[in-house]
């Protein structure tokens, strides 16, 4: 018998002497981890709730706060959630839970009924802070940092919905960056598989620690597990400015602006998506005495990636007037950074929504000069252009958008005034190329992209 096979026996004998898990001891085991976890929740459950108050109408003068029938429907609009963020009396919720009214009634979590007073609201995000006046410090949550919020962690959606007041529920953060839910101006969305439902508006969004890292704000009707958080960064920057001035005051940079198609990103050098188009400098205002220019992609704010309009409206607005910011545009497929000195935001930047490119079509457009008494009647502040005259109902020029009385400005980049410098212009494209073209509409500049039928 060799060394190693002497070897090989002896590990196999004490193998078969080693004491195997017991099935009973395995499943112990598992239920004393699964217990640990529920324990972990229900004691942050319980750290938590106090924090979370209850919103109603005011009674007003002359109403019962505790007569039946004076009391709304549990789901009712102005009827909601709000979280304590400061133990002296401030509350933050949304700004459609609170409604027109300049004073709500709060209900704690020991069931004391105070009337708060709105000192804040922005409808810009949804939000609204409310103080109400104490005689001792009450439970308060802290904000977390959202952006570190991941995908797949776990959330506590505290509030009161239906009217069953600080309901709990345990779910996970199942996306982050939602935008284009038409909610809010600007939009930034946490989504939560935890459960929210009516009532649960303005209530917090907790982290396991405890950390309140959305304020949740709206459902999917008709979806089931599909909720909506305002990330705790934008709700902590405009709970502070709520706090201390009534307001919100937001950033300008003044420029009209839109996204970058696939057919716009080949025409001006970059990728589909990457940064977005400016159609539109306005005079006077920071963009235009900063240097930037009709054409340029803005591709980042201060470093910060910027790929859709909604995300530059909404990283300009979170400066304040009066602070410089380094933008990155791309112009003629190079990159550079422009120092840009923002005022205050005075209107929403401008965005030009246009249809996506179909298939090839007609370019089904009339051109003629532009002159006063057209200009007048289709309200254009410019004098030179090229108006488009008619529109064929079914060509590329009207699937991409344009209509009549659209003052063209440009063509591939280049300045037409006149008929004959379109007529010139467009001669000069060859077969299968697209046409860019620069489009005044009344106020507003939008590009649009047009590929022209042999036909």
């Amino acid at each position: 018998m060799t060394h190693k096979t002497l070897s090989t026996l002896l590990i196999l004998g004490a193998l078969a002497t080693w004491p195997l898990p017991q099935p009973a001891a395995a499943e112990s085991a598992g239920l004393h981890m699964l217990e640990e976890m529920q324990e972990v929740i229900t004691d942050l459950a319980e750290r938590v709730k106090p924090s979370v108050v209850n919103i109603l109408p005011s009674p007003g003068p002359g109403r019962s706060k505790d007569s039946p029938k004076d009391r709304p429907p549990p789901n009712s609009p102005g009827t909601g959630s709000g979280v304590i963020i400061d133990g002296s009396g401030y509350i933050l919720t949304n700004n459609h839970v609170v409604g027109e009214a300049n004073e709500v009634e709060v209900r704690l979590s020991d069931r004391t009924k105070l009337i708060a007073q709105v000192i804040g609201k922005d409808p810009d995000t949804d939000l609204a802070v409310l103080k109400v006046s104490t005689d001792h410090t009450l439970p308060s949550a802290t904000f977390g940092d959202s952006g570190s919020v991941k995908v797949g962690q776990w959330a506590l959606a505290v509030g009161n919905p239906f009217g069953l007041e600080r309901t709990v529920t345990l779910g996970v953060v199942s996306g982050i960056g939602r935008e284009n839910m038409n909610l809010s101006r600007y939009e930034n969305f946490i989504q939560t598989d935890a459960s929210i439902n009516p009532g649960n508006s303005g209530g917090p969004l907790f982290n396991v620690h405890g950390e309140v890292i959305g304020i949740n704000t709206a459902i999917i009707n008709f979806a089931q597990g599909i909720g909506f958080a305002i990330p705790s960064n934008m709700a902590k920057q405009v709970f502070q400015q709520l706090r201390a001035h009534g307001k919100v005051v937001r950033g300008w940079l003044g420029v009209g602006i839109q996204p970058v198609t696939v057919e716009l990103a080949a025409k001006f050098g970059v990728s589909e998506n990457e940064g977005v188009l400016v159609n539109e400098v306005f005079e006077h205002d920071p963009a235009a005495r900063g240097g930037i220019k009709s054409g340029d992609i803005i591709t980042k704010v201060d470093g910060k990636v910027v790929d859709t309009p909604n995300a530059l409206s909404r990283l300009i607005a979170a400066l304040e007037p009066g602070a410089t910011t380094s933008i990155e545009v791309v112009r003629d497929g190079r990159r550079q950074a422009l120092a840009i000195s923002l005022t205050e935001r005075k209107d929403t930047p401008i965005v030009a929504s246009l249809p996506a490119s179909r298939a090839e079509m007609k370019l089904g457009i009339d051109v003629q000069d532009l002159t006063g008494e057209l200009a007048e009647k289709f309200k254009l502040h410019d004098t030179k252009g090229v108006l488009i005259a008619k529109v064929d109902q079914g060509s590329i020029a009207y699937t991409e958008g344009l209509r009549e009385g659209d003052l063209i400005k440009e063509v591939n980049r280049s300045e037409v005034g006149t008929v004959g410098e379109f007529s010139a212009a467009v001669k000069h494209v060859r077969r299968g190329e697209t046409i860019l073209l620069r489009v005044l509409r009344e106020m507003r500049a939008f590009y649009v992209v047009l590929k022209p039928s042999d036909k």
